[in-house]
Protein backbone atom coordinates (compact mmCIF):
# COMPACT_ATOMS: atom_id res chain seq x y z
CA UNK A 1 0.00 0.00 0.00
CA UNK A 2 1.14 3.55 -0.71
CA UNK A 3 1.07 6.43 1.71
CA UNK A 4 -2.04 8.54 2.26
CA UNK A 5 -0.68 11.25 -0.03
CA UNK A 6 -0.26 8.76 -2.90
CA UNK A 7 3.52 8.49 -2.63
CA UNK A 8 5.67 5.40 -2.13
CA UNK A 9 8.83 4.72 -0.25
CA UNK A 10 11.71 3.18 -2.17
CA UNK A 11 10.91 -0.19 -0.55
CA UNK A 12 7.29 -0.05 -1.72
CA UNK A 13 8.42 0.95 -5.21
CA UNK A 14 10.75 -2.02 -5.24
CA UNK A 15 7.94 -4.43 -4.32
CA UNK A 16 5.64 -3.00 -7.00
CA UNK A 17 8.18 -3.08 -9.85
CA UNK A 18 10.29 -6.09 -8.88
CA UNK A 19 13.50 -4.06 -9.06
CA UNK A 20 15.98 -4.19 -6.18
CA UNK A 21 16.13 -1.21 -3.86
CA UNK A 22 19.81 -0.85 -4.70
CA UNK A 23 19.01 -0.51 -8.42
CA UNK A 24 16.25 2.05 -7.85
CA UNK A 25 18.54 4.08 -5.61
CA UNK A 26 21.24 3.96 -8.30
CA UNK A 27 18.83 5.25 -10.96
CA UNK A 28 17.76 8.00 -8.59
CA UNK A 29 21.35 8.98 -7.82
CA UNK A 30 22.06 9.14 -11.58
CA UNK A 31 19.19 11.59 -12.06
CA UNK A 32 17.03 9.17 -14.05
CA UNK A 33 14.40 8.85 -11.32
CA UNK A 34 14.15 12.02 -9.21
CA UNK A 35 12.02 11.58 -6.07
CA UNK A 36 8.71 13.40 -5.89
CA UNK A 37 9.28 14.33 -2.26
CA UNK A 38 11.12 13.37 0.91
CA UNK A 39 10.01 12.44 4.38
CA UNK A 40 10.89 14.52 7.40
CA UNK A 41 13.77 12.11 7.97
CA UNK A 42 15.06 12.67 4.44
CA UNK A 43 13.87 9.39 2.91
CA UNK A 44 12.89 9.56 -0.74
CA UNK A 45 9.29 9.34 -1.80
CA UNK A 46 8.02 8.53 -5.32
CA UNK A 47 4.64 9.01 -6.97
CA UNK A 48 2.78 7.13 -9.73
CA UNK A 49 4.60 9.20 -12.36
CA UNK A 50 7.90 7.99 -10.98
CA UNK A 51 6.59 4.43 -11.03
CA UNK A 52 5.69 4.73 -14.71
CA UNK A 53 9.08 6.31 -15.40
CA UNK A 54 10.79 3.45 -13.59
CA UNK A 55 8.91 0.86 -15.67
CA UNK A 56 10.10 2.66 -18.81
CA UNK A 57 13.69 2.68 -17.55
CA UNK A 58 13.42 -1.03 -16.76
CA UNK A 59 12.14 -1.80 -20.27
CA UNK A 60 14.83 0.25 -22.01
CA UNK A 61 17.57 -1.35 -19.93
CA UNK A 62 16.24 -4.84 -20.70
CA UNK A 63 16.52 -3.94 -24.39
CA UNK A 64 20.19 -3.19 -23.86
CA UNK A 65 20.20 0.60 -23.85
CA UNK A 66 22.90 2.28 -21.78
CA UNK A 67 22.22 4.87 -19.11
CA UNK A 68 23.19 7.72 -21.43
CA UNK A 69 20.66 6.60 -24.06
CA UNK A 70 17.97 6.08 -21.42
CA UNK A 71 18.57 9.59 -20.11
CA UNK A 72 18.33 11.00 -23.66
CA UNK A 73 14.97 9.29 -24.21
CA UNK A 74 13.59 10.48 -20.87
CA UNK A 75 14.73 14.03 -21.66
CA UNK A 76 13.12 13.80 -25.12
CA UNK A 77 16.52 14.48 -26.70
CA UNK A 78 16.10 11.47 -29.00
CA UNK A 79 13.42 8.96 -29.88
CA UNK A 80 13.14 5.31 -28.98
CA UNK A 81 12.81 4.53 -32.70
CA UNK A 82 16.12 6.18 -33.54
CA UNK A 83 17.89 4.41 -30.71
CA UNK A 84 16.27 1.11 -31.67
CA UNK A 85 17.62 1.35 -35.20
CA UNK A 86 21.10 2.03 -33.88
CA UNK A 87 20.94 -0.84 -31.45
CA UNK A 88 19.63 -3.23 -34.08
CA UNK A 89 22.74 -2.56 -36.15
CA UNK A 90 24.97 -3.08 -33.12
CA UNK A 91 23.17 -6.29 -32.16
CA UNK A 92 23.38 -7.62 -35.72
CA UNK A 93 27.15 -7.16 -35.66
CA UNK A 94 27.42 -8.69 -32.20
CA UNK A 95 25.33 -11.70 -33.28
CA UNK A 96 27.48 -12.16 -36.39
CA UNK A 97 30.61 -12.28 -34.25
CA UNK A 98 29.00 -14.69 -31.81
CA UNK A 99 27.97 -17.00 -34.64
CA UNK A 100 31.51 -16.97 -35.99
CA UNK A 101 32.90 -17.66 -32.52
CA UNK A 102 30.49 -20.56 -32.09
CA UNK A 103 31.47 -22.00 -35.46
CA UNK A 104 35.19 -21.69 -34.64
CA UNK A 105 34.69 -23.50 -31.35
CA UNK A 106 32.80 -26.28 -33.10
CA UNK A 107 35.61 -26.59 -35.63
CA UNK A 108 38.16 -26.68 -32.80
CA UNK A 109 36.31 -29.56 -31.16
CA UNK A 110 35.98 -31.46 -34.43
CA UNK A 111 39.62 -30.97 -35.44
CA UNK A 112 41.01 -31.27 -31.89
CA UNK A 113 43.10 -28.22 -32.71
CA UNK A 114 46.18 -27.05 -30.84
CA UNK A 115 46.58 -23.50 -29.54
CA UNK A 116 48.45 -22.07 -32.56
CA UNK A 117 45.91 -23.49 -34.99
CA UNK A 118 43.08 -22.09 -32.87
CA UNK A 119 44.64 -18.61 -33.13
CA UNK A 120 44.91 -18.96 -36.91
CA UNK A 121 41.37 -20.28 -37.24
CA UNK A 122 39.98 -17.42 -35.20
CA UNK A 123 41.84 -14.86 -37.33
CA UNK A 124 40.69 -16.45 -40.57
CA UNK A 125 37.09 -16.76 -39.38
CA UNK A 126 36.92 -13.07 -38.52
CA UNK A 127 37.85 -11.98 -42.05
CA UNK A 128 35.32 -10.07 -44.10
CA UNK A 129 34.33 -11.11 -47.62
CA UNK A 130 36.60 -8.33 -48.94
CA UNK A 131 39.56 -9.69 -46.96
CA UNK A 132 38.89 -13.21 -48.19
CA UNK A 133 38.71 -11.99 -51.77
CA UNK A 134 41.98 -10.08 -51.34
CA UNK A 135 43.73 -13.18 -50.01
CA UNK A 136 42.52 -15.13 -53.04
CA UNK A 137 43.56 -12.38 -55.47
CA UNK A 138 47.07 -12.49 -54.00
CA UNK A 139 47.15 -16.24 -54.63
CA UNK A 140 46.20 -15.91 -58.31
CA UNK A 141 48.60 -13.01 -58.77
CA UNK A 142 51.52 -15.11 -57.54
CA UNK A 143 50.72 -18.21 -59.60
CA UNK A 144 50.31 -16.26 -62.86
CA UNK A 145 52.76 -13.37 -62.43
CA UNK A 146 54.74 -12.73 -65.62
CA UNK A 147 53.07 -15.54 -67.59
CA UNK A 148 51.26 -14.89 -70.90
CA UNK A 149 48.14 -16.79 -69.86
CA UNK A 150 44.70 -16.57 -71.42
CA UNK A 151 43.30 -13.56 -69.56
CA UNK A 152 39.66 -14.51 -70.16
CA UNK A 153 40.16 -18.09 -68.95
CA UNK A 154 41.99 -17.03 -65.79
CA UNK A 155 39.51 -14.27 -65.08
CA UNK A 156 36.83 -16.95 -64.90
CA UNK A 157 38.95 -18.82 -62.36
CA UNK A 158 39.59 -15.68 -60.31
CA UNK A 159 35.96 -14.55 -60.36
CA UNK A 160 34.84 -17.34 -58.04
CA UNK A 161 35.19 -15.81 -54.58
CA UNK A 162 34.47 -17.33 -51.16
CA UNK A 163 31.40 -15.62 -49.69
CA UNK A 164 30.31 -16.99 -46.35
CA UNK A 165 26.74 -16.24 -45.23
CA UNK A 166 26.13 -14.15 -42.11
CA UNK A 167 25.40 -17.34 -40.20
CA UNK A 168 27.89 -19.87 -41.61
CA UNK A 169 27.45 -23.51 -40.76
CA UNK A 170 30.35 -25.28 -39.05
CA UNK A 171 31.01 -27.05 -42.36
CA UNK A 172 31.23 -23.74 -44.24
CA UNK A 173 33.58 -22.23 -41.70
CA UNK A 174 35.77 -25.34 -41.68
CA UNK A 175 35.79 -25.21 -45.49
CA UNK A 176 36.99 -21.58 -45.41
CA UNK A 177 39.73 -22.39 -42.88
CA UNK A 178 40.94 -25.33 -44.99
CA UNK A 179 40.67 -23.22 -48.16
CA UNK A 180 42.69 -20.36 -46.67
CA UNK A 181 45.36 -22.79 -45.49
CA UNK A 182 45.42 -24.38 -48.95
CA UNK A 183 45.93 -21.19 -50.96
CA UNK A 184 48.67 -20.08 -48.57
CA UNK A 185 50.50 -23.43 -48.81
CA UNK A 186 53.78 -22.89 -50.75
CA UNK A 187 53.62 -26.39 -52.23
CA UNK A 188 50.11 -25.90 -53.58
CA UNK A 189 51.12 -22.52 -54.99
CA UNK A 190 54.05 -24.20 -56.74
CA UNK A 191 51.75 -26.86 -58.21
CA UNK A 192 49.30 -24.22 -59.45
CA UNK A 193 52.19 -22.19 -60.86
CA UNK A 194 53.30 -25.23 -62.88
CA UNK A 195 49.76 -25.56 -64.24
CA UNK A 196 49.87 -21.91 -65.30
CA UNK A 197 53.27 -22.41 -66.94
CA UNK A 198 51.91 -25.35 -68.93
CA UNK A 199 48.96 -23.20 -69.93
CA UNK A 200 51.34 -20.45 -71.12
CA UNK A 201 53.50 -22.97 -73.02
CA UNK A 202 50.40 -24.23 -74.83
CA UNK A 203 49.51 -20.71 -75.89
CA UNK A 204 53.03 -20.04 -77.15
CA UNK A 205 52.86 -23.24 -79.19
CA UNK A 206 49.57 -22.14 -80.69
CA UNK A 207 47.65 -24.94 -79.00
CA UNK A 208 44.38 -24.65 -77.16
CA UNK A 209 45.19 -24.43 -73.48
CA UNK A 210 42.19 -26.49 -72.49
CA UNK A 211 39.26 -27.99 -74.37
CA UNK A 212 35.80 -26.56 -73.92
CA UNK A 213 34.32 -27.14 -70.48
CA UNK A 214 31.44 -29.18 -71.86
CA UNK A 215 33.94 -31.50 -73.54
CA UNK A 216 35.80 -32.00 -70.28
CA UNK A 217 32.58 -32.74 -68.42
CA UNK A 218 31.55 -35.32 -71.00
CA UNK A 219 34.97 -37.00 -71.05
CA UNK A 220 35.27 -37.17 -67.28
CA UNK A 221 31.76 -38.59 -66.96
CA UNK A 222 32.55 -41.29 -69.52
CA UNK A 223 35.78 -42.11 -67.71
CA UNK A 224 33.96 -42.21 -64.36
CA UNK A 225 31.36 -44.65 -65.68
CA UNK A 226 34.04 -46.87 -67.17
CA UNK A 227 36.00 -46.78 -63.91
CA UNK A 228 32.92 -47.70 -61.87
CA UNK A 229 32.19 -50.54 -64.29
CA UNK A 230 35.67 -51.95 -63.66
CA UNK A 231 36.84 -51.44 -67.24
CA UNK A 232 40.55 -51.15 -68.00
CA UNK A 233 42.01 -48.06 -69.71
CA UNK A 234 42.91 -50.22 -72.74
CA UNK A 235 39.34 -51.49 -73.11
CA UNK A 236 37.33 -50.54 -76.22
CA UNK A 237 35.64 -47.81 -74.16
CA UNK A 238 39.03 -46.46 -73.09
CA UNK A 239 40.38 -46.48 -76.65
CA UNK A 240 37.25 -44.72 -77.96
CA UNK A 241 37.55 -42.03 -75.30
CA UNK A 242 41.27 -41.57 -76.05
CA UNK A 243 40.45 -41.19 -79.76
CA UNK A 244 37.90 -38.45 -79.03
CA UNK A 245 40.27 -36.53 -76.76
CA UNK A 246 43.20 -36.78 -79.16
CA UNK A 247 41.12 -35.57 -82.11
CA UNK A 248 39.78 -32.63 -80.10
CA UNK A 249 43.27 -31.62 -78.98
CA UNK A 250 45.21 -32.23 -82.18
CA UNK A 251 46.31 -29.04 -84.00
CA UNK A 252 46.11 -28.82 -87.78
CA UNK A 253 48.48 -31.27 -89.41
CA UNK A 254 48.89 -33.44 -86.32
CA UNK A 255 47.98 -37.13 -86.55
CA UNK A 256 45.74 -37.74 -83.51
CA UNK A 257 46.65 -41.43 -83.59
CA UNK A 258 50.37 -40.72 -83.07
CA UNK A 259 51.35 -42.41 -79.75
CA UNK A 260 53.91 -39.72 -78.97
CA UNK A 261 51.30 -37.00 -79.44
CA UNK A 262 48.82 -38.87 -77.25
CA UNK A 263 51.44 -39.27 -74.56
CA UNK A 264 52.13 -35.53 -74.67
CA UNK A 265 48.39 -34.84 -74.26
CA UNK A 266 48.33 -37.22 -71.28
CA UNK A 267 51.32 -35.37 -69.79
CA UNK A 268 49.60 -32.03 -70.18
CA UNK A 269 46.43 -33.33 -68.55
CA UNK A 270 48.45 -34.90 -65.73
CA UNK A 271 49.94 -31.49 -64.86
CA UNK A 272 46.45 -30.33 -63.93
CA UNK A 273 45.48 -33.56 -62.19
CA UNK A 274 46.06 -32.73 -58.56
CA UNK A 275 43.74 -33.68 -55.75
CA UNK A 276 44.41 -30.38 -54.02
CA UNK A 277 43.30 -28.45 -57.10
CA UNK A 278 40.08 -30.44 -57.08
CA UNK A 279 39.72 -29.82 -53.36
CA UNK A 280 39.98 -26.08 -54.08
CA UNK A 281 36.70 -26.20 -56.03
CA UNK A 282 35.03 -28.59 -53.61
CA UNK A 283 35.71 -26.18 -50.74
CA UNK A 284 34.53 -23.23 -52.82
CA UNK A 285 31.23 -25.05 -53.41
CA UNK A 286 30.76 -25.74 -49.69
CA UNK A 287 31.47 -22.13 -48.70
CA UNK A 288 29.16 -20.60 -51.28
CA UNK A 289 26.37 -23.15 -51.00
CA UNK A 290 26.90 -24.43 -54.56
CA UNK A 291 26.10 -28.00 -55.65
CA UNK A 292 28.64 -30.55 -54.47
CA UNK A 293 31.70 -30.96 -56.70
CA UNK A 294 32.27 -34.69 -57.20
CA UNK A 295 35.72 -36.26 -57.05
CA UNK A 296 37.01 -36.70 -60.60
CA UNK A 297 40.75 -37.22 -60.11
CA UNK A 298 40.62 -41.07 -60.28
CA UNK A 299 38.56 -40.79 -63.47
CA UNK A 300 41.04 -38.34 -65.01
CA UNK A 301 43.93 -40.63 -64.05
CA UNK A 302 42.07 -43.46 -65.81
CA UNK A 303 41.58 -41.16 -68.79
CA UNK A 304 45.30 -40.32 -69.06
CA UNK A 305 46.14 -44.02 -68.81
CA UNK A 306 43.79 -44.64 -71.76
CA UNK A 307 45.66 -42.01 -73.79
CA UNK A 308 49.02 -43.66 -73.05
CA UNK A 309 47.81 -47.05 -74.22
Amino acid sequence: MGRADGTFTIGELSRRTGLPVKTIRFYSDEGLLPPADRTGSGYRLYDVTAMARLELIKTLRELGLGLTDVAAVLAHETSVTRLARRHIDALDEQMRRLRLRRAVLRAVVKRESELEEVKLMNRLAAMSDEERARLLDEFWQEVTDGLPVDAEFYERLRSAKPELPDDPSPEQLEAWIEFAELIQDPEFRAVTRRMSEQHADDLRAGQAAVPAQEDWIGWSERAQKALEAGLAPDSPEGRALADDIARAWAPDGQDPADPAFRASVADRIAVGTDRRAERYWQLMAIMNGFPEVPTRVPAVEWLTAALRT
